[in-house]
């Protein structure tokens, strides 16, 4: 840490020297612009860049599949607007492996493409996204997702369920979207001067939305063991429904909590949301004693529903935990 002493110029105008190693390695000389960025009793300063688009290469020879796929997609989060695909000779499953990754990307498109390169481009202008509402269209999403995957469990309905697990990738993508807006508001204090938000908030969505995205995949293992599952009994039906009623509630109320703007109320709902899990805990263990009369093989399938729904209510109940965090008084 270095520190500097402020000193008054002109009578009026108060300067400080900026260390000179951090102006080198900036490319920061006599002349260079920076820019000044309030927050709270904090001024941060950053080099004026004269380009808006970030861009990045990757040589991709020894990658394929599943692996080239989330290095796509970690550049994407990481925050590049162009990104450079490059090798000697990129193969026809690599350029499938590329499609894969722009596809499950929002606003992100092929710009270039060679026998040695390829070259993804982002159109979505960062300054219009909204994090808040990414985070909204999730909550909305899994939310849906976890409702319609036990109705398609309990009407035997098979195609309920694929369309339940076909929305699993909408939920992906705005995770994808969130990721990155985060990660820029970390990177850039301009980043987090557009968005309008604190980046502590940004870090509370951020936390939320990995929650609300398991969430969602716990309805997408719901929707696939509905499709390996005939008729479910009655009685365990309606208990699975009660349980599913219950910790969507949790849900809910985690969520309006987070987004609350008055800390008290948020704090008294956020704690009505975590302290309500104690008793989908106590309904989760009497559904199970139920399955134990049942076929050794439904009933484990059937256990397997139940730990999904528990599951989403303790993540609702880290979403609350989180907003507890969010409205807390601030140092």
């Amino acid at each position: 840490m270095e520190t500097r002493k402020v000193q008054v110029t002109g009578g009026s105008t108060f300067t400080v020297s900026l260390p000179k190693s951090w102006a080198t390695d900036n490319d920061v000389s006599a002349g260079s612009e920076v820019v000044f960025y309030p927050e709270d009793d904090t001024l941060l300063l950053t080099p004026r860049s004269d380009s808006e688009r970030v861009e990045g290469s990757l040589d991709v020879s020894e990658l394929e599949g599943e692996q080239l796929t989330r290095a796509v997609m970690t550049m994407y989060v990481s925050g590049f607007d162009i990104i450079a695909l490059e090798a000697n000779r990129i193969t026809t499953d690599q350029r499938r492996a590329i499609r894969d990754a722009v596809q499950g990307l929002v606003g992100v498109e092929v710009l270039e493409e060679t026998s040695e390169r390829v070259v993804l481009q982002d159109l979505l202008d960062s300054s219009e996204l909204s994090i808040e509402n990414a985070v909204t269209r999730m909550r909305l999403i899994s939310q849906s997702m976890l409702e319609d995957a036990v109705t398609a469990l309990v009407e035997n309905d098979d195609d309920l369920a694929r369309d339940v697990i076909e929305r699993d990738d909408d939920v992906d993508r705005l995770y994808f979207v969130v990721s990155r807006i985060f990660r820029a508001t970390l990177r850039s204090p301009r980043a987090a001067k557009e968005l309008g938000l604190p980046r502590e908030v940004c870090f509370d969505y951020h936390s939320s939305a990995r929650q609300l995205e398991r969430i969602a995949d716990h309805a997408a293992k719901i929707a696939h063991l509905a499709l390996e599952l005939g008729d479910v009994p009655d009685g365990v039906t309606d208990g699975l429904q009660t349980v599913h009623d219950d910790s969507a509630d949790v849900i809910n109320k985690a969520m309006d909590a987070l987004f609350m703007e008055d800390p008290d109320r948020s704090t008294a709902l956020a704690n009505e949301a975590r302290e309500s899990i104690l008793a989908i805990d106590e309904r989760t263990r009497d559904l199970r004693e139920l399955l134990r009369d049942l076929d050794p093989a439904a009933a484990q399938l059937l256990g397997l529903v139940v730990d999904s729904l528990s599951r989403s209510a303790d993540y609702g109940g880290n979403i609350a935990e989180t907003a507890l965090q969010k409205a807390a008084p601030r140092p």
